[in-house]
């Protein structure tokens, strides 16, 4: 379900009683949680309300070793009549009265519980195929809690707002791992929808978000100053240009002219701190962005405004930290330096290897697997590209499995164009492509609130996300979009040409992961005629997609797509 107290008290309890806490995304269709239940072989599920309740229901012939339901949400539930359900209020009430009967028994599980025995599993985003389940020990939690202590301002004082999936081993380490052990209030959102409205309501004075919530505030920012008076929209653009030019100078350790300076007063005072407090960060003296690599206009933008925004490394292997950026050394070129107990080296053909002791036990039900991205001395694979810059920061390059080169022998790292791409407020999602090829092409998702704003303003008629896409006027814009983005790539990996998706990405249709990262095998294969259109000089292409609804039923889109060029970089006669 969605974060909630009740759903965290769970997780605890099932860890201090010597369960495994196994949380699933809320989002996830029928199919993804019989997988994930029947493979971690989960006996007891705790639901937020009847929505969820429904979806085990659908699929409890096929969840042979569940025994009980708890739901916490009553309403809806008064006629479910099943054995094997009950409501979270009854499910306390029979642990009231075993502790009358038994005094004695929590504080007796608690010290039979052993650091080597799994705490929780977390599946893996399964970008490569099939979710794999990560165990991670009561050790692993409180070692990295430690750590990240050790590292980062922590104060029992702080106020953090808990709204990232649950089942994101990240939310594990911040949520729970490191709140029990620092002491600060966690607090939840009323809802999904409601995150940035709480966000300003609570001001919390830590936050841990990935790329795509920052992209999402940016954009929010963008959209509002191009809908504001010619007046203030002119002010917040002199305003931006002076926090942009602090911000290099004070990244590059140069000092900041007198006037400069004053400028940049003045800009906190009217633009940069109302800006922070309408974001919800006026109160945030540290933020971390984690997860996938953020795009690096968006992050000097944001510590160009006040923010201390921070980059921290990790993955679901390693309990969600390996490295972190000190105050003063944020820069968003790396991922910071590896935190001190966790060793970092980088193999021979560049892949970045990790050992400590937040490196998971391995696998659950899969020792092959295991030993596949963790030898025999400890050292765990990340599966990332990197290397360690003359600072000592660990520098992510992409997946090194995605790293490849142009056909002419160009390095080619399709993560770096994407990111550079998505900090447009038109775009949501892109995929770009290269590898073996002559120039480099790219897949582009529109960000339809921003997209449809646009087209609104200029009286612009559409009826769906599919007919705005394929408007010429929406392919100009993106197409100006993507030349800007050129201006910053060396002249071999410029996006040449693009076409607009008729639908955006979307986990239910396997294209991204729930964290949202690219299943790039899978999308090369979806959508294979299209690549290969780019590459053949034609201008438009027959694509038949493939989703599925919510309630799991699937269709097909049949549409014709354009292909188009970009200026200054011709592609074909």
């Amino acid at each position: 379900g969605d974060n909630r107290p009740r759903l965290y008290w769970a997780q605890m309890a099932a860890m201090s009683l010597g369960g495994i806490s196994v949380p699933v995304y809320q989002d996830s269709i029928a199919k993804e949680l019989a997988y994930v239940w029947n493979h971690a072989e989960v006996s007891v599920i705790i639901a937020e309300d009847q929505e969820q309740v429904d979806k085990v229901l659908t699929l409890k012939a096929e969840l042979p070793a569940v025994r009980l339901v708890v739901y916490d949400d009553p309403r809806g539930m008064l006629t479910y009549r099943h054995e094997w359900l009950k409501s979270y209020g009854d499910v306390q009430e029979l642990g009231r009265e075993r502790a009358r009967q038994q005094p004695q028994l929590f504080e007796h599980e608690i010290s039979a519980g052993r650091p080597d025995e799994v705490a929780i599993i977390c599946y893996t985003s399964g970008t490569t195929g099939s979710p794999k389940g990560a165990m991670l020990t009561h050790a692993n939690a409180i070692s990295v809690a430690e750590t990240f202590m050790a590292e980062e301002d922590v104060r029992p004082t702080d106020e953090y707002l808990a709204y990232l999936p649950m089942a994101w081993a990240g939310d594990a380490t911040y949520t729970l791992f490191a709140s029990l052990a620092a002491g600060f209030t966690v607090s939840c959102p009323e809802s999904p929808e409601t995150v940035q409205r709480d966000l300003r309501e609570l001001g919390p004075t830590t936050l841990l978000a990935p790329p795509r919530i920052w992209e999402n505030m940016l954009t929010g920012v963008l959209v509002r100053a191009a809908d504001t008076s010619p007046l203030k929209r002119w002010i917040f653009e002199r305003s931006r240009k002076v926090a942009e030019r602090v911000e290099v100078l004070r990244a590059d350790g140069k000092p900041i002219p007198l006037s400069l300076r004053l400028r940049y007063a003045l800009g906190n005072l009217f633009v940069y701190t109302p800006m922070r407090d309408q974001l919800g960060l006026r109160r945030t003296r540290w933020a971390l962005t984690g997860g996938a690599p953020l795009g690096p206009d968006t992050f000097r933008f944001f510590r160009s405004i006040g923010v201390n925004l921070k980059q921290v490394y990790g993955a679901t292997e390693t309990t969600g930290l390996v490295s972190l950026q000190p105050d003063g050394e944020a820069n968003p070129d790396s991922a910071g330096k590896p935190c001190r107990g966790i060793e970092v080296r980088i193999a021979e053909k560049g892949e970045v290897l990790v050992r400590g002791a937040g490196v998971f036990k391995g696998y659950f039900r899969n020792e092959e697997a295991t030993r596949e991205v963790v030898d025999r001395e400890g050292w765990y694979r990340t599966g990332d590209a990197g290397f360690i810059d003359p600072r000592g920061h660990l520098v992510i390059i992409d997946r090194a499995k995605d790293v490849g080169a142009l056909s002419e022998g160009t390095p080619f790292a399709p993560q770096f164009i994407e990111n550079k791409l998505k900090f447009s407020p038109y775009i949501r999602e892109a995929v770009a492509f290269g590898n073996e090829r002559p120039f480099v092409t790219a897949m582009i998702a529109i960000d339809l609130t921003t997209v449809g704003t646009w087209a609104e303003r200029r009286g612009l008629a559409y009826t769906s996300y599919a007919d705005l896409s394929q408007k010429a006027e929406i392919r100009g814009l993106v197409r100006e979009e993507i030349a800007k983005c050129n201006a910053t790539l060396p002249d071999a990996t410029k996006i040449r040409r693009f076409l607009l998706l008729t639908k955006d990405l979307d986990a239910d249709d396997a294209e991204i992961t729930r964290t949202r990262k690219v299943r790039r095998r899978f999308v090369a294969e979806k959508y294979a005629p299209v690549i290969d259109a780019f590459y053949s000089g034609r201008d438009e292409v027959a694509m038949s997609t493939s989703i599925t609804y919510e309630d799991g039923r699937q269709g097909t889109i049949q549409s014709r797509v354009h292909l188009e060029d970009v200026a200054g970089a011709p592609a074909h006669a």
